[in-house]
């Protein structure tokens, strides 16, 4: 597999637009891109899935270590066709997060090192021209003093980042195009531009962009976007994404990212029986990296459940509630027989993790932005509350403070946490709880915010709810997976 990388100079820049542009070009080019994405976000990936047709796989160095990110990405080789119904090449287009050097636990030029491959620069070039090529040889001069996170220095013998090209947003053909080209400093190729056009715009809400399900960008517009991209000249920019250099499923110890399917974990027995493992998919929960889901199925038996369309709990040995849209489907949830189930299941010892948007379903009561308040499934004790402004976002890192249904004592598990909801054990009415003495955390955080700053993952019977969004590669979903075979088991 050969591959990019598109990095913005900043956030905002049109990065998700140039990537399918870009996608689009090599597909008709004769190539067949393969969609990714550097960060821990869910909601660009939901767009290069909707133009494409396949998931968009999440590459993040922090939470999947070097070896991680490579494994995942080849995984997602294989199978695919260009538009002539010939065999590809393939070529991976990995979009990066914010601005090409930005982040602290890790960066889109984190990701380009730790997969050997190139960095083409998206540059909004609305209100520019030969300044185009300034910022571009700026990009590329300032690689040599980029301070890249250690556990990517660390494993990568050269950690370079190459800026190799220039696809110029919101550039207009003819003499403003031309213009950008002619003032490109030699080693920087034109590989071409994204003229202005308002069917290309993705509307925002408070966790980011829409999701590509919901609102996608048209087929039409992506393809006009393409035509002045040149897909060949994208394809020799790419390059060979390095190996991993990892035996298949082995890891750093205490599960710490070192692979995006970690080994040696999971609980389904000598005989092959395989439990099942409800997990919550419809418009309030949607937030699940491709990889989770295939651990998931390699693991048990998955059996997708609907919660705020009405669809009651599944027989199942473990739930998993992800993140997404909860308070925007309070009521229904509230209603939802699924979730008065999940209540007399979890007193029988039913393993359920719940992220973010499942800690918000297995609280006693959400309270929107606009002060309803709707009763949730009360497992979890206190109360959430959303507001008009996040209230965290990072990289995390936990320490387990015990055994339990997703980490054992002292397992570091690493994730990423975004959200505007607070947890609070006030929250559902009495005020006389207290945190130290009436509430259970299964880790401390070492990176991050968490449930009240020190503390995440809140814990009743084996029901655990975090704020954080853990990868495969923290163990996490091997750890309930071997919870639920030994719930089906029974006493």
């Amino acid at each position: 597999m050969y591959g990019l990388v598109l990095g913005g100079t900043a956030s905002g820049v049109g990065k998700t637009v140039a990537a399918l542009a870009v996608s689009r070009a090599l597909s008709d080019a004769g190539h067949d891109p393969i969609p990714a994405k550097a960060g821990p976000d869910y909601i660009d990936p939901s767009h290069h899935a909707a133009a494409l047709g396949r998931p968009s796989r999440t590459l993040d160095t922090w939470m999947q270590g070097v070896d991680g990110v490579r494994r995942n990405l080849l995984r997602a080789e294989g199978g695919g066709r260009n538009r002539s119904g010939s065999s590809p090449d393939s070529v991976a287009v990995v979009e990066g997060m914010m601005g090409l050097y930005d982040g602290s636990a890790t960066s889109t030029a984190a990701t380009a090192a730790a997969l050997d491959v190139p960095v083409v620069l998206v540059v909004d070039a609305g209100a520019g021209m030969q300044s185009v090529g300034a910022t571009a040889l700026g990009f590329r001069e300032y690689a040599a003093h980029a301070d890249l996170p250690a556990h990517v220095r660390d494993a990568v013998d050269d950690p370079r980042v190459d800026v190799v090209g220039v696809v110029a947003q919101k550039a207009h053909t003819g003499r403003h195009a031309d213009g950008i080209r002619e003032a490109l400093p030699d080693g920087i190729a034109w590989l071409g531009h994204v003229p202005p056009a308002d069917d290309l715009a993705v509307p925002d809400r408070h966790l980011g962009l829409e999701m590509g399900d919901e609102t996608p960008i048209p087929e039409t517009a992506i393809a006009e976007a393409a035509e002045t991209i040149d897909g060949e000249a994208v394809a020799r920019a790419a390059r060979p994404v390095a190996p991993p250099s990892a035996a298949e499923g082995s890891g750093r110890g205490g599960g710490v990212a070192g692979t995006d399917t970690p080994g040696g974990r999971g609980g389904v027995g000598d005989d092959g029986d395989r439990p099942t493992v409800a997990v919550a998919a419809d418009d309030a929960f949607r937030f699940v990296y491709p990889a989770t889901r295939e651990r998931l199925r390699e693991l048990a038996t998955v059996e997708p459940f609907a919660p705020a369309a009405g669809d009651d709990l599944p027989e199942c040995d473990a739930v998993y509630l992800p993140g997404g849209y909860p308070e925007n489907h309070a009521a229904a949830l509230s209603s939802s027989p699924a979730l008065s189930t999940l209540a007399d299941r979890a007193a029988d010892g039913l393993p359920i993790l719940g992220e973010c948007g499942g800690l918000m379903a297995l609280s006693a009561s959400l309270t929107t932005v606009d002060g309803e308040t709707h009763r949730m499934a009360g497992i979890l004790p206190g109360g959430v509350r959303m507001h008009d402004r996040y209230r965290a976002l990072d990289h995390v890192e936990l320490r387990a403070t015990g055994d339990g249904v997703t980490a054992a004592a002292g397992e570091h598990h690493r994730g990423h946490e975004f959200h505007y909801s607070s947890h609070a054990l006030g929250e559902a009415g009495d005020a006389t709880v207290s945190p130290d003495a009436d509430a259970r955390f299964a880790f401390e955080v070492e990176r991050g915010e968490g449930i009240d700053g020190d503390r995440d993952g809140l814990v009743a019977h084996r029901t655990v709810g975090t704020y954080a969004h853990r990868h495969p590669a923290s163990g996490a979903f091997d750890r309930l997976a071997a919870a639920a075979a030994e719930y089906a088991r029974g006493p």
